[in-house]
C-alpha cells in the first residue's frame, strides 16, 4: 500500500513538473527522500523515475495529436529538410549521443541535492536574463525552424542532463534565444520530448526489466497513469498561460527553491 501511495505522489510530481521549466528530475530527487525512499534503491530512483515519463509523453501525444498528424503528413515543400520529423531527429541526436557516453558518470557524480539546488537557482537567473534580452521574437511556427536551429536546440537540451536544470526549460530558453515566440518554443520543446523521453524510458526499462517484480509492474502502472492525467492538464494550462504571461514566475520559484534546498543541506 505504501508503494502505491508513493507511486501516486511521485506521479503527481512528475506530471506537474515535466513540462514546466522547473525540472522534474530535480523535484523527484528532492521528494523521494521525504517519502522515505532510499536513494540507492534502483527501482525507484532509476526505473520508476524514467518509466513514468512515458505517461507524461502520452499526454503530449494526445494533446497535440491533430497538430502532429498534420505536420507528419505534410508533403509540400521543395526539400526533405523542411519536414518536422527530420528537424526533430536532428534535435534529438545530441542528447542521444552525449547521453549514451556520459549517462552513468552523470548519475554517479551529479545526482545530489547540492547540484539540484545550484542548477535550479542558476537556471532561474538564466530565465530572467534571457527574457530581458529577447524582445522581439519573429518565428511563430515551430515547424518552420531551420535544421541549424533544430540542432542548436538539441544541444541546449543536453544541459538538462544536469539534474535541476529542466529539459523543457533548457529547450524553451534556447528556442527563445533563436527568435521563437514562447508558444512556438514550448511547442517544439514538447515535440522534442517525445523521441527523447521515449528513448530514455525504453533504454532504462530494457536495462532493468529482468529485475522488476510483478508487484513493481503494478507500481509502475499506477505512476504512469497518474503522471499521464496530471501532465495532460498541465500542458493544456501551460500552453494558455504562456500566451499572456512571461516565465518570470517559474524563475522566481526556481531561485527560492534552490536557496531553500541548499540552505537546508548546508545546515
Amino acid at each position: 500500500m505504501n508503494d502505491t501511495i508513493n507511486a501516486i505522489i511521485l506521479g503527481v510530481v512528475e506530471g506537474l513538473t515535466e513540462f514546466l521549466p522547473i525540472s522534474s528530475t530535480g523535484h523527484m530527487l528532492l521528494v523521494q527522500p521525504l517519502l522515505g525512499i532510499d536513494q540507492n534503491d534502483m527501482f525507484w530512483t532509476k526505473t520508476f523515475n524514467v518509466f513514468i515519463q512515458l505517461g507524461a509523453i502520452l499526454a503530449v501525444l494526445i494533446y497535440f495529436w491533430r497538430r502532429l498528424l498534420k505536420l507528419t503528413l505534410r508533403v509540400e515543400g521543395a526539400s526533405w529538410k523542411e519536414h518536422i520529423l527530420v528537424k526533430l531527429f536532428v534535435a534529438f541526436l545530441p542528447a542521444a549521443v552525449i547521453g549514451l557516453l556520459i549517462d552513468d558518470w552523470m548519475e554517479e557524480h551529479l545526482f545530489n541535492p547540492v547540484v539540484v539546488a545550484c542548477a535550479l537557482a542558476v537556471g532561474g537567473i538564466a530565465i530572467i536574463v534571457i527574457e530581458k534580452v529577447v524582445k522581439h521574437p519573429t518565428i511563430t511556427d515551430a515547424a518552420t525552424i531551420s535544421l541549424k536551429f533544430a540542432l542548436i536546440i538539441g544541444f541546449a537540451q543536453c544541459l538538462a542532463m544536469i539534474p535541476g536544470t529542466s529539459r523543457s526549460g533548457a529547450t524553451i530558453m534556447g528556442a527563445l534565444m533563436l527568435g521563437l515566440t514562447p508558444a512556438a518554443a514550448a511547442e517544439f520543446s514538447f515535440f522534442l520530448a517525445i523521441p527523447t523521453m521515449f528513448a530514455a524510458s525504453g533504454y532504462s526499462l530494457l536495462k532493468r526489466i529482468d529485475e522488476i517484480s510483478a508487484d513493481q509492474f503494478v507500481t509502475l502502472g499506477v505512476g504512469f497513469a497518474v503522471a499521464f492525467v496530471v501532465a495532460w492538464g498541465v500542458v493544456a494550462v501551460f500552453m494558455r498561460f504562456i500566451q499572456t504571461h512571461k516565465f518570470t514566475s517559474f524563475a522566481i520559484y526556481r531561485i527560492i527553491l534552490g536557496v531553500i534546498v541548499l540552505g537546508a543541506y548546508l545546515t
